[in-house]
């Protein structure tokens, strides 16, 4: 495996960032995972849209985004494979041992690994913590995210690949590193970015092209929802069949067969939409 590395090209056992990259040390940075089928991105215009609005809110420059372009570009050449995860790194750089950042500037890493395609349906759980939609990173996809490895660690003990928050008035808001919808009366809803969710692209996308609304949702949503499904670059449209306790039998309804078609077929049309 080739990884990019701060300006070029690295095989993965040389591949070397400095252990005084605030990255690192405190979580400063951010980053993207971006959909390749066999070395063709999906919807990477907005995921560095989104990159460069995470850099805002952190304070972090403005990302070089033709040289992220040549990086994903080199990187996806030099690893071919079928169903790739791009990864993209934007860090604060090497910095001191503290929360104040250096002056040497970001760091960039961008590498790609193989995955396979989700499986149609799959089960989630709710955890006790919570998502604070009045946080200072909220809607920035930072890597700061011991918080979802911790509950989606506990989503694995109990058979089920993701782990949904509230968030803290009670609302259903996010999982781990997905979106969650609803169906209710054969209307799709799914919580709006005021609830402390990331404004996920395949979410953005599943809501345009499905017709959803952005609706404030209690937690116990999910106890009654007809369908509930989740959404997210690696998931596309994925049908949940259980959640905790409780089955949906059938999965993926009628609903949210429609939305997995959909989105399948709007996605292959357009490989870099735009919202």
């Amino acid at each position: 495996m080739k990884l990019w590395v701060n300006g070029g090209l690295h095989d993965a056992a040389d591949a070397r960032v400095s252990v005084l990259d605030h990255g690192l040390t405190v979580g400063d940075g951010i980053f993207e995972t971006v959909k390749a089928v066999r070395g063709e991105t999906f919807a990477l215009t907005l995921h560095l849209e989104r990159l460069t609005r995470s850099a805002r809110g952190l304070g972090l420059p403005d990302p070089d985004l033709d040289e992220i372009r040549r990086a994903c570009a080199a990187v996806l050449a030099a690893n071919p494979m079928e169903l790739g995860r791009l990864r993209i790194t934007y860090t604060g750089g090497l910095s001191p041992l503290g929360s104040e950042r250096g002056d040497a500037g970001p760091g960039l890493v961008v590498g790609l690994g193989a995955t396979k395609r989700r499986p149609d349906s799959t089960a989630v759980i709710t955890v006790p913590w919570t998502r604070n939609e009045r946080g200072a990173l909220v809607g920035l996809k930072t890597t700061s995210y011991a918080e979802n490895v911790v509950a989606l660690a506990r989503a694995h003990e109990w058979g089920a690949s993701e782990a949904l928050f509230p968030n803290t008035v009670g609302e259903l808001c996010e999982g781990t590193g997905s979106n969650v919808f609803v169906v209710l009366d054969g209307r799709i809803h799914t919580p709006p970015v005021s609830s402390g969710c990331l404004a996920g692209i395949t979410r953005a996308l599943a809501v345009e092209w499905t017709g959803a609304q952005e609706t404030d949702l209690p937690l116990d949503i999910l106890e009654r929802a007809d369908e509930v499904f989740l959404t997210s670059t690696l998931r596309d449209v994925q049908a949940v069949h259980r959640v905790d306790a409780r089955e949906l039998p059938g999965a993926p309804g009628p609903v949210t067969a429609k939305a997995m078609r959909l989105f399948d077929e709007r996605a292959a049309a357009d490989k870099d939409p735009r919202l």
